[in-house]
C-alpha cells in the first residue's frame, strides 16, 4: 500500500498520531495486530468502548478516505533498508516506508512464584484483556493481586462483569500508598478523582495492604491462593488469580529500526523523534505512563511527521502526564521483597520449563541461555527476561529478528524478494540469478 506515513499500532497513541498527521490530507496506513483498533486500553473494539476520546478518534478517521487501518498483521522484520516484512492471515507481504510512527505499547511484567503456571493464574492486565474480548466471569471468585493503580481497574472490570473479587492484595502498604495519594492531591487532581471512583466502585472489597503471594494451589487449575500479610498466612478459595506488578515498554519494534533505547525504554526528543531519521516514537513504549500520556504524545508525533508543530495545550498535556509516569514509576517500583515468591523449585521460563534453581548459578543471560534453554520458546525471553533482569539484576536478552514467531513461508519472502531483484538489476549475470 503506497502511504507517507505508516503508524504501527493503533492503540491509543497510534490513533492519536494517525488522526493528527492524517488530518492534513496526508495519507496513512494503521498497522496492528489485532483485527480492531483500541490496543489494550481501548480493547474489544468500538462497539465496546466507553471512552467518548476513542470514539471520537476512531470516528475522525474512518471519514477520510486518504486513512487505511491494515488489522490482523504483524512486522516480523525488515524486508529491505526500506520496507518491512509483515505477515497476515492471508499471507505475507512486503510494506515499502518513508516515516513511521512506533506505538508498539507495553506487556505487563510477569514475576514467577509456586503455581503460575496452573490455569486460572494469569496477568492482571490479561485478565481484563480476555473479559473485554468476552470471556464470562459472572459468579467466578477473582483475587486480584500485585501492585499498582491497574489493581483497582482490573477489579472493577472483573465486578462490573458479574465476577465477586474476593480479595484486592496490594504488595505496598498503608504508608506508601498514603504518599502517593497525597502527591496526586498537589498536581493530579483528575487522577486522584479517578482512583476515589474507582475505590467507591469496589466498595465492600477486602484490600489488604502490604501483603503478597506465596503460591497458587489446585489440581489441574487454580483453586486457592496462599498469601502472607505482616507476617500471617491465609489461604483463599478462588477461580482465578491476576497478579499485577508493572509494565515495560514493548521494544521489539523499536529494535527493529535500530532506534536507540535508554533506561528500557525508546529514546525519544521534544518532537517524539527517535535516534532514526523518518521514525518516531509514542506510548508507552517510551515510558510507561496510562492513556493520557500516549494521546499526548501520538498527538504530537503525528504532527511533527507531517511538518505540523503542537500547541501549548498539546505540550502541557504531555508534561502533565509524563509527570504523572514519573510519580508512578517512583511510587510503584516492584519491591526487591518480592524476590521472595520466587522458590528454587519455582519454574521461571514456562515455555521451556526451566526453574529457578537451574539459572541460580549462572552469573548472565547468555550463560544461562546457553546451558537452560531458557528463553528460547516461542515467547524468546519477553516473559522470562524481564523476570531475569528483576531477580538476579541481569542485563534483558537482546532482541532478534524475525521479531515475532512467523512462519517458513513468511520469512523465505524477503531472501526471494531480493534475489529477484539482484536478477532484475543484473540480467548479465548468470551466477547472480542462480545465487
Amino acid at each position: 500500500m503506497s502511504a507517507p506515513v505508516i503508524v504501527l499500532g493503533a492503540g491509543p497513541a497510534g490513533l492519536a498520531a494517525a488522526e493528527a498527521a492524517s488530518a492534513s490530507g496526508q495519507s496513512v496506513l494503521l498497522i496492528d495486530e489485532n483485527s480492531a483498533p483500541g490496543g489494550q486500553i481501548w480493547r474489544g473494539g468500538p462497539q465496546r468502548w466507553r471512552d467518548e476520546r476513542a470514539s471520537r478518534l476512531w470516528e475522525a478517521l474512518r471519514a477520510r478516505a486518504h486513512v487505511t487501518m491494515l488489522g490482523g498483521a504483524r512486522v516480523v522484520a525488515p524486508a529491505g533498508p526500506r520496507a518491512l516484512l509483515l505477515e497476515a492471515a492471508d499471507g505475507a507481504l512486503t510494506q515499502p516506508w518513508e516515516k513511521v510512527i512506533v506505538c508498539s505499547g507495553a506487556r505487563e511484567l510477569l514475576l514467577p512464584f509456586p503455581g503460575w503456571t496452573l490455569p486460572g493464574v494469569t496477568g492482571a492486565g490479561g485478565l481484563q484483556a480476555l473479559i473485554k474480548g468476552g470471556m464470562p466471569v459472572a459468579g467466578k471468585r477473582v483475587v486480584v493481586a500485585g501492585t499498582g493503580p491497574l489493581l483497582l481497574a482490573v477489579a472493577a472490570t472483573v465486578r462490573e462483569h458479574g465476577g465477586e473479587v474476593v480479595a484486592l492484595v496490594e504488595h505496598r502498604g498503608s504508608g506508601d500508598l498514603a504518599r502517593f495519594a497525597a502527591k496526586l492531591a498537589l498536581s493530579h487532581h483528575g487522577k486522584l478523582l479517578q482512583s476515589l471512583q474507582l475505590a467507591a466502585r469496589l466498595r465492600g472489597v477486602p484490600y489488604l495492604r502490604g501483603a503478597s503471594v506465596l503460591a497458587a494451589e489446585g489440581s489441574g487449575r487454580i483453586e486457592r491462593v496462599l498469601l502472607r500479610q505482616r507476617g500471617r498466612e491465609k489461604a483463599i478459595d478462588c477461580d482465578f488469580l491476576a497478579c499485577g506488578f508493572g509494565l515495560t515498554p514493548s521494544l521489539e519494534l523499536a529494535a527493529l529500526f535500530g532506534c536507540a533505547v535508554e533506561q528500557g525504554r525508546v529514546g525519544v526528543d521534544g518532537a517524539q523523534r527517535t535516534s532514526v531519521q523518518g521514525v518516531w516514537a509514542a506510548g508507552e513504549s517510551t515510558g510507561i505512563g496510562g492513556v493520557d500520556k500516549a494521546l499526548a504524545e501520538g498527538r504530537i508525533a503525528g504532527l511533527d511527521v507531517v511538518g505540523g508543530a503542537p500547541n501549548a495545550s498539546d505540550l502541557r498535556a504531555r508534561g502533565t502526564a509524563q509527570a504523572f509516569s514519573a510519580l508512578l514509576a517512583q511510587s510503584f517500583a516492584p519491591l526487591p521483597s518480592l524476590r521472595a515468591m520466587c522458590t528454587g523449585s519455582t519454574i521461571v521460563c514456562r515455555c521451556e520449563d526451566v526453574l529457578a534453581a537451574d539459572l541460580a548459578p549462572h552469573t548472565g543471560w547468555r550463560s544461562a541461555k546457553l546451558q537452560t534453554r531458557a528463553g528460547m520458546g516461542p515467547c524468546q525471553g519477553r516473559v522470562c527476561g524481564t523476570a531475569c533482569t528483576f531477580l538476579y539484576g541481569w542485563e534483558a536478552p537482546g532482541l532478534r529478528q524475525p521479531v515475532f514467531p512467523a512462519s517458513a513461508a513468511t520469512l523465505a519472502l524477503p531472501q526471494t524478494l531480493r534475489v529477484d531483484t539482484v536478477a532484475r538489476a543484473h540480467p548479465e549475470s548468470p551466477q547472480q540469478q542462480t545465487n
